[in-house]
């Protein structure tokens, strides 16, 4: 079965914590992004070691295989908007069907060991873009093809609730 797309807008969390997994965006910047990546990212390879790591909990529900390949993902296309967040005046990010990107990937039929390489790796390089912004470019903005606007400060805070919840959804 194929899983129904998420069409919710997230950003409600950067001014109300998550009741699913407990995330307060206002606890973090751009500043603590970095150990807190690096901190998951050990919890990400475990999960990549489970014997059912491919096995779906419900039909249209991901597996912990396929949340992985979504966060490495993540990981790659977040590090290329806060670039041109600190590159360009006002960036404009295209649109990114996670869906879609899933199937053309193959997310279900990844191998675990290669996913948990290439996702300990774009986490790394993401912890070290946001350990160089400096405070003072906080206030850069970018703009989401919905219309949805960011600082670095929110941005920030957006994709650590993405991989946190994400985290949660697999039991890391």
């Amino acid at each position: 079965m194929p899983i129904v797309p998420d069409a919710k807008d997230w950003t409600w969390v950067l001014g109300t914590p998550c009741p699913e997994c407990g995330f307060h965006a206002s606890a973090w910047t751009p500043a603590t992004a970095p150990d807190h990546i690096t901190a998951m990212l050990p919890r990400w390879q475990a999960v990549l070691r489970r014997p059912d790591v491919a096995v779906r909990p419900e039909d249209d529900t991901w597996s912990p295989l396929e949340y992985a390949c979504h966060v490495r993902d993540v990981f790659a296309l977040f590090n290329q908007r806060l670039h041109l967040m600190l590159s360009q005046d006002d960036a404009r990010f295209e649109d990114w069907d996670q869906d879609r990107t899933a199937v053309e990937l193959d997310y279900a039929g990844a191998r675990p060991a290669t996913v948990s390489d290439e996702l300990t790796a774009r986490g790394q390089e993401i912890a070290a873009s946001f350990a160089r912004v400096p405070e003072s470019d906080w206030g850069r903005k970018g703009t989401r093809s919905n219309g949805s606007e960011f600082t670095v400060l929110t941005f920030s805070q957006y994709f650590l609730h993405d991989v946190v919840h994400h985290l949660h959804d697999v039991a890391g």
